[in-house]
């Protein structure tokens, strides 16, 4: 019997349906196009999410609160625009709620005052860590993205699939954890999605000489948001311009949840996608492999 499964083999684990698209789309066109093994585990269902198509306005979580189904559908779409067709809800869909979030003062999200039991934020991490050690040793990858500690900006449910798919990294391999789970499996490298600085403000110059309305318009380069770091702590970039189509289709087919007419999109009318297809990641754990002349790595299977 042949075996048709990919030599090299992605995993991400992200919180919400859009939140692949965003940070890993292109990333994720490029590996599949490449024949490489491209799996997304997503969290929860993002039913408290804004709804900002209007018609649908209806779907709010205060509303009929169906917009966690709705999502799955999206989810669905963005996948078949990046060519991904392994995607999985941790624990089946809706097992675990969108735990929602806040505001706090320094302009980073927060857990909200309350929180419902059923939400992701709430869970239990050695059995939410159980599920995703069941497919990590299903599929084997040799690489993991998901968040830091911080989620990036603090929502709640990223910070917590960060803290699921770190446990549930380390619980993998260790060969007495519950084998009926299956054979243990080490994932090898560990990423963080990230965004440079350095590259923020060049296009942010860009933006600005053009004329052109700038998406991060609200971020302080001189104290930026926490997932904007320096490029010293990047590990790895990945060029991923030739597929920036595919992944700005993926963010178009989220409709509830990004603006199509917003600034985004109109940035890549105005200047090419290209500029959405380089993406920035961590390194968490693992060996950095070769790199460029700028200390970084171009692909995450670098070295593997």
């Amino acid at each position: 019997m042949v075996d048709h499964t990919p030599e090299q083999r992605l995993m991400l684990v992200h919180a919400h349906p859009d939140d692949e698209s965003i940070n890993n789309g292109a990333t994720m066109a490029k590996y599949v196009a490449e024949g490489r093994g491209v799996t997304l585990v997503t969290c929860t269902l993002g039913e408290e999410g804004e709804v900002l198509v209007p018609e649908l306005a209806h779907l709010a979580a205060d509303q009929e609160d169906g917009l966690g189904k709705h999502r799955i559908g999206e989810l669905e779409a963005a996948m078949k625009e990046l060519g991904v067709t392994d995607f999985r809800f941790l624990g089946g869909p809706g097992h675990y709620r969108d735990s929602g979030m806040a505001w706090d003062d320094t302009g980073h999200a927060k857990a909200k005052d309350t929180v419902r039991d059923d939400t992701f934020w709430r869970a239990d991490l050695t059995e939410a860590a159980a599920l995703l050690v069941e497919i990590i040793r299903e599929v084997r990858p040799q690489v993991l993205v998901t968040y830091d500690e911080f989620g990036g900006y603090g929502h709640p449910d990223h910070i917590q699939a960060h803290r699921v798919a770190t446990y549930a990294a380390a619980l993998a391999a260790v060969p007495s954890y519950r084998p009926v789970l299956g054979e243990p499996w080490d994932v090898a490298k560990i990423y963080w999605a990230a965004m440079s600085l350095s590259r923020l403000r060049k296009e942010t110059e860009m933006m600005a000489e053009r004329g052109i309305e700038n998406p991060f318009e609200g971020f302080d380069l001189d104290n930026p948001p926490r997932f904007v770091v320096g490029d010293e702590a990047i590990a790895c970039e990945v060029d991923g311009t030739e597929h920036s189509d595919a992944k700005m289709a993926a963010m178009a087919a989220h409709a509830t949840q990004i603006q199509l007419d917003g600034p985004f999109f109109a940035l890549s009318n105005s200047v090419g996608n290209h500029v959405w297809g380089r993406e920035s990641y961590r390194l968490a754990k693992g060996v950095q492999g070769p790199v460029d002349d700028r200390g970084w790595e171009t692909d995450l299977f670098a070295g593997l």
